[in-house]
C-alpha cells in the first residue's frame, strides 16, 4: 500500500449547532450554499440524539464572509454557528486501504503521538481526511508521512 497524501491550507470549519435533525433542513443547508457559488468539503453531521443535532462542514477562508452573511440570517437565537478559520486538511488516498485493517488507527496514533488538535475526521473506504490547525500542520503531515 503506497497512499497519496493531499494537503490545502486556508480551510474553514464552520459548524451549526442546535439545528433540526430534520434532512429537509440540511438539505435546504446545502442548496442555498451551493447557489451563493460555495464549494463545500468536508460534511459530518453529529448522530441524532433528540429533535436537535450539529452539522459541520468546511469551505475555503476566501468564501467565509458569504457564509457567514447566511448563517447570521438562520439565526433564530437557537441555531449556534462556530466559526474556526485558518485550517489545513490533510487527506490520505489509497484505494487498497478498503480492506487493509488498522490505517486509520495509524494515522490517528501519530496525529495523537505529536499533539494534534483534529478539528475534524471524515472517511471513505479510500479516503481518510483531518482537518487541523494551521499551527499543528507541520507536526501532523511529518508524522503521518513518516508512518505511511
Amino acid at each position: 500500500m503506497k497512499p497519496d497524501i493531499v494537503i490545502s491550507d486556508d480551510i474553514t470549519l464552520i459548524t451549526l449547532q442546535n439545528i433540526p435533525a430534520d434532512m429537509d433542513f440540511v438539505s435546504g443547508v446545502f442548496e442555498n450554499i451551493a447557489e451563493m457559488g460555495v464549494d463545500v468539503d468536508m460534511i459530518s453531521l453529529s448522530p441524532v440524539q433528540s429533535s436537535k443535532t450539529s452539522l459541520s462542514f468546511t469551505i475555503d477562508d476566501d468564501d467565509l464572509m458569504k457564509i457567514l452573511g447566511y448563517t447570521s440570517k438562520m439565526n433564530d437565537g437557537t441555531i449556534k454557528p462556530i466559526v474556526s478559520s485558518g485550517n489545513c486538511k490533510i487527506s490520505v488516498n489509497d484505494p487498497g486501504m478498503e480492506n487493509c485493517p488498522g490505517v486509520a488507527a495509524r494515522i490517528f496514533r501519530c496525529a495523537a503521538d505529536v499533539g494534534t488538535d483534529i478539528r475534524l475526521i471524515t472517511t471513505s473506504e479510500s479516503q481518510i481526511s483531518l482537518l487541523v490547525t494551521k499551527s499543528d500542520f507541520d507536526s501532523a503531515y511529518a508524522a503521518i508521512q513518516n508512518v505511511i
